[in-house]
């Protein structure tokens, strides 16, 4: 079990280190009167450390190398 979890994070700190966030677009309504109705399209941005990547794929580092107990 942990060297299944070890594997997966290594592998997302791995893209987290690699790729920093991503952005997404969504609407927002501006204007609701009666039947008429102005949406604006609004960019959305999601960012994160490249030290939470690299905490992340040393923690997945360490689950795999430590000894399991038997």
């Amino acid at each position: 079990m942990a060297r299944t979890v070890g594997i997966i994070l290594v592998v997302v700190g791995a893209i987290m280190l690699a790729w920093t966030g991503f952005s997404f677009t969504r609407k927002e309504k501006v204007v609701d009167i009666g039947s008429v109705e102005i949406s604006a399209d609004k960019k959305e941005r999601v960012n994160w450390s490249p030290y939470v990547g690299g905490i992340i794929l040393v923690a997945g580092v360490v689950l795999l190398v430590i000894p399991r107990r038997r």
